[in-house]
């Protein structure tokens, strides 16, 4: 079961990883244009430009190591206490980042239609799995 847990996560954060990497590299892949590349991932008033490349590239360093430590996690005679108890900061990190998304404050800081759309059905959820699926790792690995 670890195993198939950890394939979800893993596919779902390497996409996620890959997607900023492009967008590290000026590409604005799904959606050709950059301002509505920009509002359809950011969402903030009136955002005219994505957000700095290097943040992008940071973005994509710790989603790949978060798909990483995901597969990781799912076997359980490797890495010993240090890699079970790394389960925790990525855990607190998806389920803020998918709770933050629900808060009346982040609403309003994100307010562009096409994002708070994708954020209801995708990214808050998404993060909201994430996190919980770091817990149930890291919770198989101690049973």
């Amino acid at each position: 079961m670890s195993m198939l847990i950890a394939s979800f996560m893993f596919v779902a954060l390497l996409a996620v990883s890959f997607a900023h990497f492009l967008w590290s590299i000026g590409r604005t892949w799904p959606i050709r244009e950059e301002k509505l590349l920009a509002q359809t991932v950011v969402g903030t008033a009136g955002i005219e430009h994505m957000p700095p490349r290097l943040g992008s590239f940071a973005v994509a360093l710790v989603t790949l190591a978060a798909a990483l430590v995901a597969a990781a996690l799912a076997d359980h005679d490797s890495g010993g206490a240090p890699l079970t108890l790394l389960a925790i900061p990525f855990a607190a990190m998806f389920l803020a980042r998918g709770g933050v998304g629900y808060t009346q404050r982040f609403v309003e800081k994100t307010p562009h239609p096409i994002f708070r759309l994708n954020d209801r059905r995708v990214y808050s959820p998404l993060c909201l799995v994430l996190g919980a699926g770091f817990l149930v790792l890291m919770l198989m690995r101690l049973i």
